[in-house]
C-alpha cells in the first residue's frame, strides 16, 4: 500500500470516530434538555396542583368563615342600646302608657307579626284605647321576636326572618315621637290591612314600615321617625325587648298574654287568652277588683 493511501485510511478512520464522538455529544445534549423540560413540565404541574388546592381550601375557608360570621342582627345583641323616649328601665325596656291615676297596669305581650296579636287589636284594641282613656288602667307593653325564629342568648336569630325585630324597632321610633304615637302606629300594624299573613316576611321592608306610618298623623312625613327606622336606631333595643319578652317571670311563651298582677288573665279552662270584648272585659274586671 502506497504511503498516501495508508494516510487517506487513517485519516478516514479519525473522521469517523470524530463523527461518532460528536454525535454521542450531541444526543448526550438533547437527552439533558429533554429531562430539563420534563422537570420544569413536572414542576408546573406540582406548583399549578398547590394553587389549586390552596384555592379550593381558601374557597371552603372563606365559605366556613361567611357561614360563622354573625348575622347584622346578632352583631347587635351585645351592642348599646339607643332607648327611645318615653321608656325607663334597664335598656329602656319598660314600656308603661297610661293615665297616673289608674293604679293597676295591665301587661300585653305581643309579637308583631304574631296572626292571634292581631286579631285580639282589630276585635278588642278600641276597647283597650278607651280604657286607657278613662284611667281604669295602664298599660305595659312587652313585645317578643320568636316568629322570627329568634331564641335569644340560645341560638342563631332571625332563622325565620326579621320583621318582628324591625317592627318592633320602628315602633321605638314611634314611641320615641309619643306614646300617643306607639300606640297609633302599633294598631295601624296589627289592622287588616297592613298587617301580613304569618308566614310573610313583610315588616322587614323598611319600606313597608313607614307606608304604615304615613297613616298615623304624628309620623306621616316625620323626618325624625323615618330617619330612626332606616338608620335602626332602635334595632339593639328591639333586642333588649325581646330578651326581657324571652326572660319574664310570669310564665308567659306565647302570644297574645295578658298579666295583672302577676297573674296570666285566661278566658277559659284551657287557658286561652279573652279574645272578644265581652271576656276581655269580664277577666280584666276580675282582676282589677282581686
Amino acid at each position: 500500500m502506497c504511503a498516501s493511501h495508508m494516510e487517506i485510511t487513517t485519516m478516514s478512520k479519525r473522521n469517523s470516530q470524530a463523527a461518532k464522538t460528536a454525535a454521542r455529544e450531541r444526543l448526550r445534549q438533547e437527552r439533558e434538555r429533554q429531562a430539563k423540560r420534563e422537570k420544569v413540565r413536572r414542576q408546573l404541574v406540582v406548583a399549578a396542583s398547590v394553587v389549586g388546592v390552596l384555592a379550593a381550601a381558601g374557597g371552603i375557608g372563606y365559605a366556613v368563615v361567611q357561614a360563622n360570621k354573625p348575622s347584622y342582627w346578632e352583631g347587635l345583641e351585645d351592642a348599646k342600646v339607643t332607648a327611645p323616649a318615653h321608656t325607663t328601665g334597664k335598656d329602656g325596656t319598660t314600656v308603661v302608657i297610661g293615665k297616673d291615676s289608674a293604679k293597676k297596669t295591665l301587661k300585653i305581650y305581643e309579637d308583631p307579626r304574631c296572626p292571634v296579636c292581631a286579631q285580639f287589636e282589630q276585635t278588642v284594641g278600641p276597647t283597650v284605647e278607651k280604657d286607657l282613656d278613662k284611667g281604669k288602667y295602664k298599660i305595659q307593653f312587652v313585645g317578643g321576636t320568636f316568629l322570627d325564629g329568634d331564641a335569644l342568648g340560645k341560638g342563631k336569630l332571625g332563622s325565620n326572618g326579621e320583621g318582628s325585630k324591625n317592627a318592633m324597632s320602628a315602633m321605638g321610633a314611634a314611641l320615641n315621637v309619643s306614646p300617643e304615637a306607639f300606640l297609633e302606629y302599633k294598631a295601624a300594624l296589627y289592622s287588616a290591612k297592613f298587617h301580613p299573613l304569618e308566614t310573610d316576611d313583610k315588616f322587614k321592608s323598611d319600606d313597608y314600615l313607614i307606608e304604615v306610618a304615613d297613616t298615623v298623623p304624628a309620623l306621616k312625613n316625620n323626618a325624625k321617625f323615618r330617619n330612626a327606622v332606616t338608620k335602626g336606631t332602635y334595632d339593639a333595643w328591639a333586642l333588649a325587648m325581646s330578651k326581657s319578652f324571652d326572660t319574664n317571670k310570669e310564665g308567659v311563651t306565647g302570644t297574645p298574654s295578658f298579666v295583672i298582677d302577676g297573674k296570666k288573665l285566661t278566658a277559659d279552662s284551657q287557658g286561652n287568652p279573652p279574645m272578644s270584648v265581652a271576656d276581655f272585659n269580664r277577666v280584666v274586671d276580675a282582676a282589677l277588683k282581686a
